[in-house]
């Protein structure tokens, strides 16, 4: 009951932010984005700091208000709260909180009060949650969002912003699993995370995709056992998949790392980290090309990572940077090749062929990987694709694939299956078709199939224990797959049934008869016709 009480509150919220942002010429603006995300990060980070510090001090706990309690501690006693409390909570001080801009919103120049705030919170929380770009500049949690408005706006702008963050807090809601947030998160962003027409378009991959792809790499006789690993997506969008793995490990068994070469992707990708106690991984989030200029490395080399998901680009121009990555040094990450640019289809050229053999460069031996791939590449018979097919076959790296409905991302026609890669498998490969799988239903102008949960649970029983189902799902052998072309298909691994009936003689003789004599029919009636048609034939003149 908290729960849904704080989502309804939590959507109106966002509503509300979204309405202040309209009435000032802002909706479904860059700026609004900026706006939206930043507001309600600022609020979820001061109720963090309010839960936290109640959670350590009594009399912070006990006090009718929190805040006035905390501007009487002395600096000293602040500092060793800030410590106590971790570093996944943002260090702030009596002058960042919402109560304290509430107070003064009723000043000269409160726009530029708030701005300097949130940039204050920025640079003292810099070393933590600031992302950096492949060329190591730093981008802060908040810019100076009132400058989106035009100047004599600006204080009532920021006024109704303050007063919308009053109204409640988010306290009572800490203590929920990461379903809540994944909820908000989606709610937060759902105008935002989608194809607006840009050189680099975020689709938002589907939650029943996630679930599917972490339930397999971390199978729930696993969940608890595995610690200490890397988690990588090296395009990451907004972290849906990488969330999903990370809570499948647990938040604190893994590290996060990621690159994205769009700004946008990786402050959403912050966010999520923030709202699903990842903070500790916001250092390894980069914003930069991950196929020209890959960030994270070890000892010099590529960073090899024990788990990775992506749903990279199918389709993207990359001819700007083609050339630099057919070199010598990259011979033997893009093992199978480099895609050839075609002139007339430069936003047709298949990308995601050059992330997938950059995920398998960087898998460590043992480990595992799932990749969103369009669903023609489990059956291309040459070319780029199959020499990614047989060269995951002949290293007997393979767990299996599982073959997507149509639709299953409202955004995209393309139909698309999930490859998933296990170094340690040397033994049958699980091949998945659930394509016949989902509902059907409209997504604004779009067209989206659904999985149940009971559906999605089928698929990852299927694939975890490697079961045969009539026309679903199939074990087969490396050496099946060689004799098979490199397909992965599973329709190409079923069985053919021939169904037999019993019948007695005389019933055989009967049906005889009745072919022979349908055959007499239709030979009489092909002679009339052939008389017919000479006849008619000797009777053109011509003049």
């Amino acid at each position: 009951m908290v729960e849904l009480e704080f989502r309804e509150k939590t959507k109106a919220l966002i509503d509300s932010l979204k309405s202040i942002c309209a009435t000032n010429g802002l909706g479904n603006s860059t700026g609004e984005f900026e706006i939206i995300t930043q507001v309600f990060l600022y609020k979820f980070l001061n109720d963090k700091f309010a839960y936290e510090a109640k959670k350590i001090d009594e009399k912070i706990a006990s006090a009718e208000k929190w805040e006035e309690a905390l501007v009487e501690m002395s600096e000293e006693d602040l500092d060793m709260l800030q410590i106590q409390m971790g570093g996944d909570t943002a260090r702030l001080k009596p002058h960042h909180f919402i109560s304290h801009l509430f107070n003064q919103q009723d000043k000269p120049g409160f726009a530029e009060l708030f701005d300097d705030t949130l940039m204050d919170i920025a640079i003292s929380n810099n070393d933590v949650f600031a992302v950096m770009t492949d060329t190591g500049e730093k981008v802060q949690l908040f810019t100076r969002i009132s400058e989106n408005v035009t100047v004599s706006k600006r204080d009532a702008f920021c006024k109704a912003i303050i007063n919308k963050l009053i109204e409640f807090s988010f306290e009572r809601i800490f203590n929920q699993k990461f379903d809540f947030y994944a909820t908000i998160f989606e709610y937060l962003i759902k105008d935002y995370n989608s194809n607006s027409g840009g050189k680099y378009a975020e689709y938002y991959t589907p939650h029943a995709v996630a679930r599917i792809m972490a339930a397999i790499l971390v199978p729930e006789d696993q969940q608890g056992t595995v610690r200490n690993v890397s988690c990588y997506d090296p395009s990451a969008g907004s972290g849906t998949l990488l969330m999903n793995v990370a809570h499948a490990i647990g938040e604190n068994r893994c590290s996060i790392y990621t690159q994205d070469i769009s700004k946008k992707s990786s402050n959403l990708l912050r966010l999520n980290l923030i709202l699903n106690n990842l903070v500790h991984s916001i250092p390894n989030v980069i914003e930069g090309n991950t196929l020209w200029h890959p960030h994270h490395k070890e000892n010099g080399d590529l960073r090899k990572f024990d788990y990775i998901v992506s749903n990279p680009p199918f389709k993207l121009d990359f001819s700007d940077f083609r050339d630099e990555l057919d070199s010598k040094e990259n011979k033997e990450r893009f093992f199978a090749g480099i895609p050839k640019i075609k002139a007339k289809a430069k936003d047709k050229m298949e990308i995601y062929q050059l992330f997938l053999q950059h995920i398998i460069y960087s898998l460590k031996p043992g480990g595992k990987a799932a990749v969103v791939l369009p669903t023609g590449f489990i059956t291309a018979q040459s070319g780029i694709d199959k020499k990614i097919r047989q060269y995951l076959v002949d290293n007997k790296m393979l767990a299996g694939v599982v073959s997507m409905p149509s639709n299953i991302f409202a955004t995209t026609g393309t139909n698309v299956s999930i490859l998933f890669i296990d170094d340690s498998n040397k033994d049958q490969v699980v091949l998945v078709d659930a394509s016949n799988l989902g509902q059907k239903v409209k997504e604004g102008k779009n067209q989206k199939t659904v999985l149940t949960p009971v559906e999605e649970q089928q698929i990852i029983d299927a694939f975890n224990n490697k079961w045969t189902e009539e026309d679903f799902s199939v074990a087969v052998s490396y050496d099946e797959i060689t004799a098979k072309n490199y397909s992965l298909s599973a329709g190409q691994y079923f069985e053919v049934k021939i169904e037999y009936a019993d019948i007695t003689a005389e019933h055989f003789l009967e049906k005889m008869q009745g072919f022979s004599s349908n055959l007499d029919s239709l030979f009489k009636q092909s002679r009339e016709l052939e008389v017919e048609i000479k006849k008619q034939l000797a009777g053109l003149k011509y003049e």
